[in-house]
């Protein structure tokens, strides 16, 4: 990986922080719903949010 100057740090940061954060909403959102469809739907929303935060951070962490 080449080395990361001070902006593209910064904005694979905020990358991180925002697919965290729409891991914690859709994860929510899904603890809420009812119908096991729409539940599963926002399961697997959050998971894939998850899943690219942690190969964001695989990029910190060559």
């Amino acid at each position: 990986m080449p080395n990361l100057n001070e902006v593209e740090l910064q904005n694979l940061k905020h990358f991180i922080e925002y697919q965290n954060i729409c891991y914690e909403k859709l994860k929510n959102y899904s603890d809420y719903a009812v119908d096991p469809q729409i539940k599963q739907v926002f399961n697997k929303a959050s998971q894939e949010a998850l899943n690219t935060s942690q190969k964001l951070i695989s990029f910190l962490n060559p």
